[in-house]
This record gives structure tokens, sequence and C-alpha cells, in this order.
């Protein structure tokens, strides 16, 4: 069974930037091959890995499912959407990505999803890892859909009040879903080892590992370089390298 990692917090905290340059810690760590899975409806973790997407989103391959002649006649509904999700995943040499895409739209889509969940299950079967940039309410992960377990969630905060109160909600959905999660870390972006004594209650963990301002990180963003690309002696790598280390440092 892959080895499954989450990650989640408000838009605009760090995610996918969090995640890229996981996913790159984990490929020189030879933890291959990777599924990248981006579960956030605002998609761009192709972009920052570098990778340009060449299927569609499981979103569409649902939608598909409901329009009148979507699945041709020689294909039963179950064998279109195994073949269009094989499709859709874009594959490089250790890492491939698969985008869940936005909202369904109207109408119940209880039996294609429920079919989906089944093949996103044995398509992670091929994989040692698999790497999901979630939105904050981790629909994907709550229904079931990619994964019935979490090895290693890390939800992602900024110092804002309002992005602590959205970390803690996401950490007790988890409870309140019974999503099983063996363990779980808070990760600070764009702080400061002060801030914490500043934070104080509002934190729904003790803090593993604190993300600070990167000058190179905002050049790389304004003129859209891949993420995964940043120099390892980078402030944002370093410390993305040394929360790995310390929490994905163990035999899977």
């Amino acid at each position: 069974m892959a080895y499954t990692i989450a990650v989640a917090g408000k838009g605009g905290v760090g995610k996918t930037t969090f995640c890229a340059l996981l996913i790159r810690w984990l490929k020189e760590n030879k933890r291959t091959p990777i599924l990248a899975v981006d579960a956030d409806p605002n998609s761009n973790l192709a972009e920052a890995l570098g990778i340009v997407p060449e299927g569609g989103t499981v979103s569409e391959i649902i939608s598909k499912t409901k329009e009148p002649e979507g699945i041709p006649e020689s294909m039963s509904q179950d064998e279109f959407i195994s073949y269009k999700l094989n499709s859709s995943v874009t594959e490089t040499e250790h890492v491939d990505i698969i985008s869940m895409g936005g909202p369904e739209g109207p109408g119940c889509y209880c039996f294609p999803n429920n079919v989906l969940k089944k093949h996103l299950q044995k398509l992670i079967k091929n994989y040692r890892v698999v790497v999901m940039d979630n939105e904050a309410g981790m629909e994907h992960v709550s229904r079931g859909t990619t994964t019935e377990n979490v090895d290693a969630l890390f939800i992602l905060s900024d110092t804002s009040r309002r992005s602590l109160r959205s970390a803690r909600r996401v950490y007790e959905l988890t409870k309140e879903l019974k999503v099983p999660v063996k363990e779980t870390f808070l990760i600070v972006t764009r702080g400061r080892k002060g801030d914490l004594d500043r934070l104080g209650d509002e934190l729904c963990l003790p803090v593993t590992g604190i993300i600070p301002e990167d000058a190179l990180l905002t050049e790389y963003d304004l003129t859209g370089q891949a993420i995964y690309d940043l120099p390892g002696g980078s402030a944002v790598a370093g410390a993305v390298n040394d929360i790995a280390e310390r929490t994905l440092d163990k035999p899977f």
C-alpha cells in the first residue's frame, strides 16, 4: 500500500509550494514512484512541479458520465471511467500527476463517485508514495475518494488568526469525520521563531516546523518558474528539507 501524505490549509498559505518541494525531497531520497494528486480546485501543482498536464481532470470525467451519449455504447460506465482515469494521469520518470478539478455541479454523482473511488484506489497501488495537495476542507480525503487512510497530514497556516482558525478546523474535521490519520503536523509559513510565543492558544497543535519568507520564492512566482527548481540553498527549500527529514525519514 502506498504511503499517503496529505497537505491542507487555507488558500494562499503555501500548500502547493510545500508539496512541490516535499516531492523533490522524496525523489532525491529515492522514495519513488510518486503520484501527485492535485485535489485543490485552484489547480497549479503541475506548474509548480514543472510538468505540463496532458489529460483532463477527474471532475470532467464524472461530468462526462452524466451527459447524453457521453459514454460510448461499446463501454460500460465502469469501463469508461477506468479508461479515462488512466488517460488523465500525466506521467514523468519518477513523478506522475492527476488533477481532481473543481466542483462537480448539480445532479447526483453518487454512483460515478463510487466507481471513481474504486479505480483511484487501484491506481495508487502502483506507487510507493501519494502526495495530495488539498483545499482546506479536505473533501476528497474525508469522502475517501482518493484514499481511505492518511499516513502523514501536514496542516499549513501562516501567522494570521484567520489562517490559524482554518488550520484548527481542518484538524477538528479529521476528528469529527474519523479520518484515519496516523500522524498530524502543523507547519507555520512566512513565520519566525518569535511568532510562536505570540500565537499561543491559537495553535491547534505543537508546531513541527517554520517556513520563512523567501525573496527567491517570490521571484520564481512572478516569473513563472517551477517551484520544484528552487535552489536547495534557498530559505524555503531548506526549511522543507528539514521538515521532511524530521518527519518522513523512516522506512516506507
